[in-house]
Order: C-alpha cells, then structure tokens, then sequence
C-alpha cells in the first residue's frame, strides 16, 4: 500500500503520518535531564560512583547508564546481572534511587548458547536460522523475551532499556576499508535474507520494541516505558522509543554530518532522536574501518575536549540528552577543572537543559497530545522561505529557539595542536517573516539576513524568534527537583505569541486518562 500525504505544511505532514501509524506515548520527566553513560565491563560500585561525584559537585544528573556485558561471563545476551560484580540488583536500584538518579540497562535481541535465556528460546524452537536471535516476530516470542527482563532486570528495578543492535545482522563491521554504502547494503541485505524473509526484515525493531512495551505496561502502570534502540520503523514511535544513531565516530566532519541526521530523521515522522555525545568511537584502529576517531589520547587531548565540548552544547539541545562512547572516560570532570573553561562550558550547558525543563516538557507533552515535532529543520517553519532549505547545520527546538551549533574546532586540533588565526563567530542564517533575539545578549536582529554570530568556548550561538513565550525554571539537580519553585517567563516582543505550558505527575500513565 502506498500513502501519498500532501501537507504542504511538514506539520500537517507529520499529523498524517502519526495518525496513520500511531501517536507517541510520553516520556517520563526525568528521561529528559542528562542521561550518563560510556563503555565499560565494571562492577555495581563505579555506578554508584559516578552518581555520587556528580551529587557532592553539585552538577545535575538523572540517569545513569549500565552498557553491554552486563551478564556472566560470556553469556551475550543474558537479561540478568553478574551476581559477582552486581551481587544484590536491588540495592543496587534502592541505592541510586535515593539519589534520585535512574539506572538504563542495555538488552539485545542475540544471545550466546549456553545461557538460560538462550536455552528458554531454544527449546520452544523460538530463534531464529543463526540459532542465537529470538524470533520478534512471533508474538509468543516477544512475550517470552519480556518475561525475562522482567524476571531479571525490571523486577530489581531498572527503570529504561538501552535495546542495542535491533536491526539485528551486520554483517559489514569486518576489514579495515569501509565499503561503500551501496556495498553495505548488499552485505548486510545479503545477512539478513538467510534468517528473514525480506519483505520485513527492516520491521525487526518495530515489533521488538511492541514487545517490551506491551509487556511493560502489562506488568506495571507506575513506570512509563523508555526503550532507547539503534533502528527505527514507521509506527514505532507508539511504543515509547528513543533512536539514536548509532556508534559513530569522534571527527569534527561526523559532528556536523549528526546535525542534519537528527533533522532528517525526526522529518520521518519519529519525534524522538539523540546522539552519541562525543562519539562512540574516539581512537582510531588500522584494522577496524569503523573505528576511527581522530583522538586517541581521549580525555587528555585538547583538541579532543574541544569536540567533546561543542558536541556536549549541540546535545543540551536535542530530545534526549545524553553522552556515551568506549576509549575514554565521559564524565564533566574528566574534561578539566573547575575554571577551566571547558569544563564551565560544559556545567554551563547542563545547567542550562535544566532550566529549559519546562519548556522541553511541555514539548513533549504536546508530542503526545499533538502529534508535534521538538526537533525542527527550518522548513517546519519556515518554508515561505527558500533559502532554509538547504540549511543543515541549523535547527529549531520547538517554536522559541533556533540553535546554530559549531562544528568546526576553534581553539586545538588533534594532538593538542594549538590552532591561531581562528575566528570565534560561525555564520548564521535568520530566517524571514521574524525578527530574532540573541538568546544571550537579548539584541534584536532582522529576520532574512545573514550574521557572524559569537561563538566563544563557553557557549554556541542560539536565537529566539520575536513572539516567543518560553517558561523556564531554577537550576535542579535533576528532573522532578524543584517542582514547586516559580517559573520565569521569558517573553520576546515583535509579534502576538502564546504558550501552552504542559505539566504532570511526571511518570505513569494516570495522563491517559486526563
């Protein structure tokens, strides 16, 4: 069957298409605060760690994230915790909750032989032809693979899954040259057809994900469903998934190349899309075409600090928030000292998401109620305007503000290597049919004209149209702190303007029901 949805308006386009395929739940609160996380093979007390040094420094925080081999010994896929180095799971949750502080688990649709889960599957003959991944297919299936999570994870209180690898055959991660895309193609197509019938395999993550909601909200109504997964499928946005976009690599080039993915992927019609921040992949290997950062001193390159700041203000401003990768470390404090204007860019900006919390929520909330789109490329709009159409590097959050992030270092390459003769300003285009304010110096600008905008270590150029009205809040320590404190409302003069301002109790699904 095809669907031809005319518009012309994207809004209109995108209330087709969610009409069509179904409207997306909302998040809870506090899956909209700084989500942490990066690769490691640690124990339950680097968890706890990490979410104690960001409450003794003051620095906001809500998620904390537990990455792949999670499971005993080699035992891939298993959806439970080691018992030698997560000896007592709920203590574990009871702990970080104290702290106000979630912990994400990351699950995937493969297993190895020789663990329970994959002995469960094997013997209902529910896998698929590799003998390692379960048939999503089968609604039998799904509901087996939920009672394992819910028996080895939900039921210690894990709050949100990290569903990994839902396309689930790559066959391409091999070799030292990367193929080219129509050769990726082949090869992963090629994979996928001895196991799948063709004509859906791109549909494994949409019923995955039908899976581990439908069996969450059969099991409990306290806990809305947060299911971050690397592939997407028409519909899938109904099933409370978040995409990201998947292990990238740590260059300048593939920073500004996740500007225009975000805005093109949210177009589809999912409204939710995050990335990576900093990449996941930061080193560089002759021997793995994939990775291949530019950084392999981590942390300790200048250069690559720099990145990792400009990367960190672009994800203050994204649906979700959020920062993972393997080479080295992810926290703030890796970064710098305090005073060190790294490191104050980067507390500057997440103290800022916080404070932006109101307005970010109500966004979704009109995601759920409006079929909206948070993520916005500039002909959402603004398409009387033509020359925003091929702006790629520039994106509206909601109706107020237009962010221009930089993506060009300014200050160290890789190496350390100190750069001169660098401009501090990036070229920024305003739309026509408003006027704009510089969100940080409040100085009223002339919709249709181009600017060098400042861009200074501390912080990346951000606008706010003439008529907005953006209710924020008070820095919190994290999502559901402060609830009570007065807002401030932040009006912008030039044309009439409203605001709908949408609050709750922050999670379960009482909301459904008004």
């Amino acid at each position: 069957d095809y669907y031809f949805v005319v518009g012309p308006e994207f809004v209109d386009i995108i209330r087709e298409l969610r009409d069509l395929s179904g409207l997306a739940p909302l998040f809870r609160r506090w899956a909209f605060g700084y989500i942490q996380s990066w690769e490691r093979d640690g124990t339950e007390s680097e968890l706890l760690v990490v979410a104690r040094e960001y409450r003794a420094r003051g620095l906001p925080l809500d998620c904390v994230v537990r990455d792949w081999k999670s499971w005993t010994g080699e035992l891939w896929g298993q959806k439970s915790l080691d018992p030698e180095r997560f000896p007592d799971p709920d203590a574990l949750t009871r702990e970080l909750h104290a702290l106000d502080v979630r912990l994400m688990v990351s699950i995937w649709p493969a297993m190895r032989p020789g663990g329970e889960d994959w002995r469960e599957f094997s013997e209902a003959g529910q896998l698929l032809g590799n003998g390692a991944t379960y048939d999503a297919f089968d609604p039998q299936a799904r509901a087996r693979y939920w009672s394992q999570a819910e028996r080895g994870l939900f039921s210690h209180g894990i709050d949100a899954w990290w569903s990994d690898c839902t396309e689930p055959f790559e066959a391409d991660w091999v070799g030292p040259v990367k193929p080219d895309p129509e050769e990726r193609m082949r090869i992963n197509t090629a994979e996928a057809k001895r196991y799948i019938d063709p004509e859906v395999t791109n549909a494994y993550s949409l019923l995955h994900s039908e899976g581990l909601y439908a069996g969450q909200r059969s099991t409990s109504s306290s806990k809305r469903v947060l299911n971050l997964t690397r592939s997407g499928y028409p519909g899938q946005q109904r099933y409370g998934t978040v995409v990201w976009s998947g292990d990238v690599t740590a260059t300048w080039e593939t920073l500004r190349r996740q500007i225009a993915e975000g805005l093109n992927f949210c177009a589809t019609g999912m409204p939710y899309w995050t990335t990576d921040i900093g990449a996941f992949f930061v080193a560089n290997r002759d021997d793995a075409w994939f990775w291949s950062g530019d950084f392999d001193a981590g942390v300790d390159d200048l250069g690559y600090r720099e990145l990792y700041l400009r990367w960190f203000q672009y994800g203050a401003w994204l649906p979700m928030f959020r920062a993972h990768g393997t080479d080295t470390p992810r926290e703030l404090w890796r970064f710098g000292e305090p005073g060190e204007p790294v490191y104050e860019g980067l507390v500057a900006a997440l103290e800022l998401r916080y404070r932006l919390l109101p307005y970010i929520y109500s966004l979704a909330g009109w995601t759920t109620q409006r079929a909206y789109t948070m993520l916005r490329s500039l002909v959402f709009d603004f398409r009387g305007d033509p020359l925003v159409y091929d702006v790629a590097d520039q994106f509206m959050l909601g109706p107020a503000f237009m962010v221009c992030p930089v993506h060009e270092p300014m200050a160290h390459g890789p190496g350390s290597s100190a750069l001169s003769g660098v401009s501090r300003q990036r070229e920024v285009y305003l739309p026509a049919g408003s006027d704009w304010y510089d969100f940080w110096t409040d100085q009223r600008c002339a919709g249709g004209d181009r600017l060098d905008a400042d861009a200074p270590l501390a912080r990346i150029p951000v606008f706010v149209r003439a008529g907005s009205v953006v209710p924020m809040g008070p820095v919190r320590q994290h999502a559901d702190d402060l609830l009570d404190a007065p807002l401030e409302i932040h009006v912008y003069p030039g044309r009439d303007g409203e605001f709908s301002l949408y609050e709750d109790e922050g999670d379960g699904y009482a909301y459904e029901a008004g």
